[in-house]
């Protein structure tokens, strides 16, 4: 019975202590340059964000669009074994039709032209 509380004495206590003794022994006297927003000696009162071109953001999403169409894809292959592959077949078709029309549709429009 006395371990027991002695184990619950130091369980209460000792997250107590520690706590404290880290509070009274760090050093918490910032100076000008700790409490400023940036530390490693950039100007604080320039921009920090470089701006983008819309047309990055186009390729980027683009590149997702037809990066997840192929993630679709690759279980074609196993397709072959369902009992109706010609289904799953024609619904890949119709999926690379579609996409294969919205790069068209963008290519068209000049959303992939870099230059203007």
């Amino acid at each position: 019975m006395n371990l027991m509380i002695l184990t619950t004495m130091i369980y209460l206590t000792l997250p107590m202590t520690l706590t404290t003794l880290n509070y009274y022994l760090t050093s918490a006297k910032p100076d000008n340059e700790k409490l400023s927003p940036y530390e490693c000696g950039f100007d604080p009162l320039k921009t920090t964000r470089p701006p983008f071109s819309i047309r990055f953001f186009l390729v980027a999403i683009l590149f997702l669009l037809f990066d997840l169409e192929v993630a679709l894809l690759l279980p074609l292959p196993w397709a072959i074994q369902l009992p109706y592959p010609t289904y799953t077949f024609t619904w890949a078709f119709i999926i690379m039709l579609l996409l294969t029309l919205g790069l068209l549709y963008e290519w068209i429009q000049g959303g992939l032209e870099w230059a203007e």
